[in-house]
Parts: C-alpha cells; structure tokens; sequence
C-alpha cells in the first residue's frame, strides 16, 4: 500500500467513527503486514486526546505504536531494535510541521478544539459539516501519509543493510 492510498484508507475509516489512532495503526500495521485486532482495540482509548482529555492527537499516538510494532518487543526475550527512537522522534518532528501552520500545538484540543465531555460539542463535531472534524480528518490522512512514507523509508534502510 502506497503513502497516498494510506493517506486515503485512514480518512474512510476516521470518518467512519474509527478514532484517529485505530485508523492509523489499523492502516500502519497493513502496510507492515500484520493483523494486530488487540492493538487496534487498544488504542481506541487514546481517541480524543486520551480518553477524551484532549491530550497529545491520537494519531501521532498510532503512528507511534505502528513503528513500535515494527522495531519493538513483545516479550523481555526479544530484543528491541534501536531504530524505534530515530524513527518515532522523526515522525513527531512531521506531525508537528503538519500542525505548526494550522494548530497551536499537537494536541486534540488545540487541534479539533472539542471538549469531549461535552455532549452538544461531540455532536457538533459530528454533524456540522463545518466543524474542526474537517480539520481532523484533513490531519489523520495526512498523518498516516507521513507515517507511510517513514515506514517505507525505514524498511528500505533495513533492506540495505
């Protein structure tokens, strides 16, 4: 799958109702090859800016949890590949150039500016076509573009070596 055709899978599923995390670990772990129901299940909690707080966007959280998947361990037999910081600092460096001329920082607050307490904001969010639900799905695709091309990137220098 193609940085473009990621771009455009994670959209459909964001405006779905996947939250932006799931979409891009859902899309990020495809390209990687792996099936992963547990992890997309798992980061549903980090919708909202963690469970709603409007903390860090959470789909700089599953772009982040995709290179895990590539370069972590899942037990303390394994060992985990250095690669993962270098490539994790290097994607939060593009989401934050996503962000810097459209948002006051990277979190969902600033950027979707919902308080997801909130039950008329969450639906405003959800059925004005207006809303800064633009904003996010604009963001996710691009996001996951991003993470695309990293990851194409980094399998390449693995490839190489």
């Amino acid at each position: 799958m193609q940085p473009e055709e990621m771009c455009d899978k994670t959209r459909e599923l964001f405006k779905a109702r996947m939250h932006c995390s799931q979409a891009v670990v859902m899309v990020g772990l495809e390209k990687l090859g792996l099936s992963e129901p547990d992890t997309i299940k798992a980061l549903g909690a980090f919708g909202g800016g963690i469970g709603g707080c409007g903390k860090t966007c959470g789909a700089l959280v599953g772009a982040a949890a995709a290179i895990g998947a590539l370069y972590s361990r899942s037990s303390l037999d394994e060992k985990e590949n250095p690669r993962m910081w270098a490539a994790t600092r290097k994607m939060v460096e593009g989401f934050e150039a996503l962000c810097k001329d459209h948002y006051e920082g990277t979190d969902c607050c600033q950027i979707a500016q919902v308080n997801w307490l909130d039950r008329d904001q969450v639906k405003n969010f959800y059925t004005n076509s207006e809303s800064r639900r633009q904003h996010c799905i604009r963001l996710v695709g691009e996001t996951s573009r991003l993470l695309g091309e990293l990851l194409e990137a980094e399998q390449a220098r693995e490839a190489a070596k």
